[in-house]
């Protein structure tokens, strides 16, 4: 005797595989491949720039966005010049990632040439509101957002700490990028700080080795000298030369960033780079699950370090105060 099956069963038999058979389909179908641009302002074996892009992935990695399964990493880096950033800015839009993470103000320029859809998360920008890259730091309004590298107070700051760890310095040379947007701003915070400090600043202008080293010897020819290295890419790509004429000089020199202090320098404070990447890392991955800059506010540094380098201290004849010593933050001997 045949067995058979009533059309009602066969019907709901038919029904919930229906409802089963595309779930299960759904399931197996492999998670869409997202991809990241990275452009860098540093050249590709800069120390300080590998950490900053290893910090971002790995945060990335902790968020589920891996380039092993989901995501792709595209990195240019620039070494601070404006024709091959521009160029770098071309060639990771036309590879249509889903967001780009910028190192510095010359790399949001050139993305925002090339595009104002794609999102950027930039870091170690000075000023994003005087450079014209967001609307306000609160609502940036348009496809960029990110991390400040400092907020203008912090450059009075600086010699600040020249004068307490080299009491005899009554005059400062600032070395910044006449360029950057944010040197104006820093240099009139230096200028009032120096009226209180009954100290006489100068700016010079860092374009490139020659210049530096003219004006760095030209000024060291007067006694109770010291600089202020600013920070900025240009700077930054000069830093062994910069370290370099301050030990032969005798000039004590306060720095940025800690990379500075740990090549010779003598003394720097400044926020963490590096957090910044790994805070960038953040509004990445909200961006990739449907965030959008223009909603995201652009943040300060919230992380700060004093490193201070005994050894140089030393070679230059100074005693540094134990005022110092107890809130540094790292001290190398």
């Amino acid at each position: 005797m045949a067995i058979g099956i009533g059309r009602r069963q066969f019907i709901s038999v038919l029904g919930g595989a229906a409802v089963t058979w595309p779930l299960a389909a759904r399931a197996q179908q492999p998670e869409r491949m997202r991809r990241i641009g990275v452009l860098m302002n540093r050249a590709s074996n800069d120390t300080d720039g590998q950490a900053g892009v290893a910090a971002f992935q790995q945060v990335l990695q902790q968020l589920g966005w891996s380039d092993c399964c989901n995501v792709r990493f595209d990195t240019r880096w620039s070494t601070n010049d404006v024709d091959r950033a521009q160029r770098y800015a071309a060639e990771l839009v036309a590879l249509a990632p889903d967001v780009v993470l910028a190192a510095g103000t010359i790399s949001v320029v050139a993305l925002q040439h090339v595009t104002r859809t794609l999102p950027i998360v930039f870091v170690g920008v000075s000023d994003p509101v005087g450079a014209g890259l967001v609307d306000s730091l609160t609502r940036p309004g348009g496809n960029s957002t990110g991390f400040m590298n400092f907020e203008y107070s912090l450059s009075g700051k600086w010699l600040e700490l020249l004068k307490q760890i080299a009491p005899n310095v009554t005059r400062a040379a600032v070395l910044r990028d006449a360029a950057n947007p944010a040197a104006i701003g820093e240099f009139g915070v230096i200028q009032g700080a120096a009226q209180s400090l009954e100290m006489e600043v100068s700016a010079v202008s860092v374009r490139d080795a020659g210049e530096i080293e003219r004006a760095v010897a030209a000024f060291a020819r007067s006694a109770n000298g010291g600089l202020l290295v600013t920070p900025s890419a240009s700077v930054s790509v000069q830093h062994d030369l910069i370290v370099t004429l301050a030990a032969r000089h005798k000039l004590p020199a306060v720095y940025s960033y800690r990379f500075n202090v740990t090549s010779g320098g003598l003394m720097s404070y400044g926020p963490d780079r590096v957090d910044q990447f790994r805070r960038a890392a953040g509004y990445v991955d909200r961006i990739l699950k449907g965030e959008k800059p223009a909603d995201l506010p652009v943040q300060a540094p919230t992380k700060f370090e004093l490193i201070i380098n005994l050894k140089t201290a030393k070679a230059l004849g100074l005693t540094v105060p134990q005022s110092l010593l107890a809130t540094a933050d790292e001290v190398i001997e």
